[in-house]
């Protein structure tokens, strides 16, 4: 018998909001969320970003029944060209990686925790959705902060793989029902805030589905970034 019990496939596809390239598609993304039988899940994405200098990235997340992100593998390529890979595990007391890139050579990092890490972001769309489900609902709209790890500082993930440590705040706005090009939902809107970046990050906005799955519905990116994400494919397989 497998140990997966939900499988949740999907494709997003990538868009400007800009007035001179409105509608016009910029990138992809696939992902699959596999859900296990003793309650962990595995989170993989393939991104591709058009906009020169390309970026294309695989990534895989690992997180326990309890939601805690154990282990993540990134791979990135910039301008059609290898840029980095790595592997990072996050244990109760502290975070590594191990990674090697073209720019820095071979990396090796230990981070100390205060307390297990809630979040790692690894820059695919599905990813980022899923990081919603830090925020908790029984305390209604509003705002809460986290602390959480990226693999880059960089806002289209194109540097490293490397440990960065970023605060941010999420704010819940509430329930909608959305229509997207996959269909019709129930949605969850929320929106990230204040995040702690070198280089200011625009306001983000995501609509996800209204369920423990937190899957990207439609996301919007304001600023000088003006991007614009939707769910293009969408299904699910009970095994």
């Amino acid at each position: 018998m497998s140990g997966v019990i939900r499988s949740i496939t999907g494709t997003l596809r990538y868009t400007s909001n800009q007035a001179h390239r409105m509608g016009v598609e910029r990138g992809r993304e696939s992902f699959r969320l596999d859900v296990h039988r003793d309650g962990s899940r595995v989170l993989a994405a393939h991104c591709e970003i058009d906009d020169a200098p390309a970026v294309v990235r695989d990534v895989n997340l690992r997180l326990d029944a309890n939601n805690l992100p154990q282990e993540c593998f990134v791979r990135i390529a910039v301008g059609g060209q290898f840029r980095g890979s790595g592997w990072f595990a996050f244990g109760p007391t502290e975070a590594q990686c191990e990674s090697t890139t073209t720019v820095e050579g071979r990396i090796s990092q230990r981070f100390p925790l205060q307390a297990p890490l809630q979040a790692f972001g690894n820059h695919a769309i599905i990813n980022d959705s899923y990081a919603m489900s830090l925020y908790d609902l029984s305390q209604g709209p509003g705002k809460q902060t986290f602390f959480m790890l990226l693999s880059s500082p960089d806002h289209r993930g194109a540097t490293g793989p490397m440990i960065f440590p970023v605060s941010l705040a999420i704010e819940y706005v509430g329930e909608e029902e959305i229509e997207v090009i996959a269909g019709r939902f129930k949605a969850r809107h929320f929106r990230i805030l204040d995040v702690g970046m070198p280089e200011e990050h625009p306001d983000y906005d995501l609509w996800v589905t209204a369920d423990e799955h937190y899957i990207v519905l439609r996301a919007t990116v304001t600023g000088y970034m003006q991007t614009a994400y939707e769910l293009d494919s969408y299904a699910v397989v009970e095994h």
